[in-house]
């Protein structure tokens, strides 16, 4: 059952990286976010260590905190640049 889930976010992020990604650059570190967190789930079936916990899961929070500011400072920009410049 875990694979659906590694297939899922794959997919999802490669969505946003080349479909979205023309709409605004504010999917690119998300959708790399999400491949990242195909390739983490992955690694966590295919070892069956738990890579949520531990040093590893904050490992993970770590570049889910990084993700979400890369993101609101894209968002932001994008939301002057498209306002003209306010």
């Amino acid at each position: 059952m875990g694979y659906v889930y590694v297939v899922l976010w794959i997919g999802v992020g490669a969505f946003l990286i080349f479909r979205m990604g023309k709409e605004s650059r504010v999917f690119y570190p998300i959708g790399g976010f999400f491949l990242l967190l195909g390739v983490w789930w992955a690694a966590g079936v295919y070892t069956g260590l738990n890579l949520f916990s531990g040093a590893w899961g904050w490992a993970l929070r770590a570049v889910t905190a990084v993700t979400l500011v890369l993101a609101c400072a894209e968002f932001i920009k994008d939301v002057r640049r498209t306002r003209g410049g306010k």
